[in-house]
C-alpha cells in the first residue's frame, strides 16, 4: 500500500506510456501526485492516461517530443493549467544504432545527444520557473547502469547517460540553495520494448547477461501490457 506522500504535489514524466516510465508515473499516482504523462503519439497518450485514471489515478497528458520547442512548452503549459509543478522526471531517450562508441555514425550520435542529453538539459531548465515557485522542486533525470560501465552494443548511448550523471551533479549544486533537488535513476538492463534490442536475441542476451552479477534481467515488459490484462480478466469474472 502507498503511502501517500505526494498529496498536492504535480508531476511530469517524459516518455511515461510504456515500460519504465508508465512506472514511475503510476507509482507517483498512487503516492497521491497529479501526473502528466506524455510520449511522441496522441493514442499511446490517450490509452496511457485511460489505464491510470481506470485506476483512480489523477492523470492527465500531452502529446510531447521532448526535442522540439514548442511540444515542451505545451507540456509545461498543461502543468500551469494543473496547478504548476513540483517533479520533473526527465525519462525520454533514444537509441537508434547498435555497436561500440567509434562505430557510430554522426548523424545518430547527433540525435542520441538531441534527445537524450540536450533535451533533458532544457526541460530542467524550462522547467525552473515553475519549480521554484514549488516549496519542494524535485528534477530526476534516468540515466542508465550503462553510464557507469559502457555496453559495447550500446557505446553512443552509453555515453549520453555518463554525460546525466554529470549533468546531475552540476545542477545539483547549482539548485541546493534554492531547495531543489536534483537526482538521478541508473536503472539496470530491465526487459521493456526500450531495450529489446538486448534481450530479443542470444547473442545480445550473452553480453548483457554478462555485465549482470546476478545473471538475469528484472521482468518488466509491459505494465500497459499487464494492468490491460488485469482488466480483462476482471470484466471476465463479472
Amino acid at each position: 500500500m502507498s503511502l501517500k506522500r505526494l498529496v498536492g504535489r504535480i508531476a511530469i514524466v517524459t516518455a511515461s506510456t510504456d515500460g519504465i516510465g508508465f512506472a514511475i508515473a503510476k507509482r507517483l499516482g498512487q503516492e497521491g501526485a497529479k501526473v502528466i504523462v506524455s510520449s511522441r503519439k496522441q493514442q499511446n497518450v490517450e490509452e496511457a492516461v485511460k489505464l491510470l485514471s481506470q485506476e483512480g489515478l489523477d492523470v492527465t497528458g500531452v502529446p510531447c517530443h521532448v526535442a522540439k520547442t514548442e511540444d515542451r512548452k505545451k507540456l509545461f503549459e498543461v502543468a500551469k493549467q494543473y496547478g504548476g509543478l513540483d517533479i520533473l522526471v526527465s525519462n525520454a531517450a533514444v537509441n537508434p544504432v547498435m555497436g561500440e562508441v567509434l562505430d557510430c555514425p554522426e548523424d545518430a550520435w547527433e540525435k542520441i545527444f538531441e534527445v537524450n542529453v540536450k533535451s533533458s538539459f532544457l526541460l530542467a531548465q524550462e522547467a525552473l520557473p515553475l519549480l521554484r515557485q514549488s516549496k519542494a522542486g524535485r528534477i530526476i533525470f534516468i540515466s542508465s547502469i550503462a553510464g557507469f560501465q559502457p555496453m559495447t552494443l550500446l557505446g553512443a548511448y552509453s555515453v549520453s547517460k555518463t554525460a546525466l550523471l554529470g549533468l546531475t551533479k552540476a545542477a545539483a549544486v547549482q539548485l541546493a540553495k534554492e531547495n531543489i533537488t536534483v537526482n538521478c535513476v541508473a536503472p539496470g538492463v530491465i526487459k521493456t520494448k526500450f531495450s529489446s534490442a538486448l534481450t530479443s536475441t542470444q547473442a545480445a542476451q550473452d553480453i548483457a547477461l554478462s555485465m549482470i552479477p546476478l545473471n538475469r534481467y528484472l521482468n518488466f515488459i509491459s505494465h500497459v501490457k499487464l494492468i490491460r490484462n488485469q482488466r480483462k480478466i476482471q470484466e471476465q469474472k463479472y
